[in-house]
């Protein structure tokens, strides 16, 4: 035990003297038989300090090497694995959540209009034969799928069938240019045209309407359904296509231009139904979701 006192505070201070001495003499170039008498000593001195150091650090050491590359790390690596499983797992439940309340909320729409739908999975967009906003979806010919059925999904109007194969078809969504479709005004029944994109002279918007007698009464919040088709193709009547949200007049113009948010969101399409068989009278206005402030005013 080493206690403080005159003596060997001297005795300290004589060892780092003759450690510092040691220092230089040893940095000095080519053998010094005192330095090599001296370290040889120090080896003796401190040899068993730093086993006994060695000793002591070594099952630390060890345990830790056999963390990183024993059966613990094995085992940290099934946790690993089996969480990233799990996660996946909870991915698409949800997903399969999502998609059957999507579909409920088809199969809904169809059972106000009295639509026949055959369900389908929005594949990926595509271009086709010069249009521009298409989808692919996963059912076609042997679903009874055909070219001009109307495809919608829980909320909406989607678009039409413009190809079909026997397990796929393309639909042009009602937003592309080419994309044209009669509306009707859900309080004055007025009808018009609900045109893809912006048409010249209106308001820049994903859907138009071209509603063709100028002194029709129509402000924002009005809503529009489908028509409705000759036979129901491509278009069966009574599918909500939007909510209107500006009204312009052009000088000059032969019919009012109105933008229309669709009912429908076109950035996230997912479960679609097509529509293989029509109403057999026309639905009007059941079709559309109440309006969220009905129960207030009743």
């Amino acid at each position: 035990m080493f206690r403080d006192s005159r003596r060997s505070r001297v005795l300290l201070a004589v060892l780092v003297a003759v450690a510092v001495a040691l220092l230089v003499l040893d940095a000095r170039p080519g053998a010094n038989p005192v330095t090599s008498v001296a370290r040889a000593g120090g080896e003796l001195v401190f040899a068993p300090a730093a086993a006994g150091v060695t000793w002591a650090t070594g099952p630390v050491s060890g345990l830790y090497e056999g963390l990183v590359s024993g059966p613990e790390s094995e085992r940290v690596a099934e946790l690993e694995q089996a969480n990233a499983e799990l996660e996946d797992d909870l991915r698409a439940a949800r997903i399969d959540k999502a998609r059957a309340e999507q579909l409920d909320a088809m199969l809904g729409l169809a059972g106000l209009g009295g639509y026949e739908i055959v369900p389908a999975q929005s594949v990926t967009h595509v271009t086709a034969r010069g249009y521009a906003d298409t989808v692919t979806i996963d059912a076609g010919t042997d679903s009874g799928v055909r070219p001009d059925m109307t495809v919608v999904n829980g909320s909406g109007l989607v678009g039409k069938v413009i190809e079909a194969g026997p397990s796929t078809a393309t639909v042009m969504l009602a937003t592309d240019v080419n994309s044209a479709v009669g509306a009707r005004l859900e309080a004055t029944r007025k009808i018009g045209v609900v045109r893809g994109g912006t048409v010249p002279g209106g308001p820049d918007a994903e859907l138009t309407l071209e509603l063709f007698d100028l002194q029709a009464p129509v402000e924002a919040g009005d809503r529009l359904v489908t028509l409705g088709s000759h036979e129901g193709a491509p278009f069966v009547p009574g599918v909500p296509i939007g909510t209107v949200e500006e009204v312009q007049v052009a000088p000059g113009a032969l019919s009012r231009l109105a933008r229309i948010a669709p009912a429908v969101d076109f950035s996230s399409l997912d479960v679609v139904g097509v529509v293989v068989g029509g109403p057999e009278e026309d639905p009007r206005d059941s079709v559309l979701p109440p309006r969220p402030d009905k129960g207030e005013r009743s």
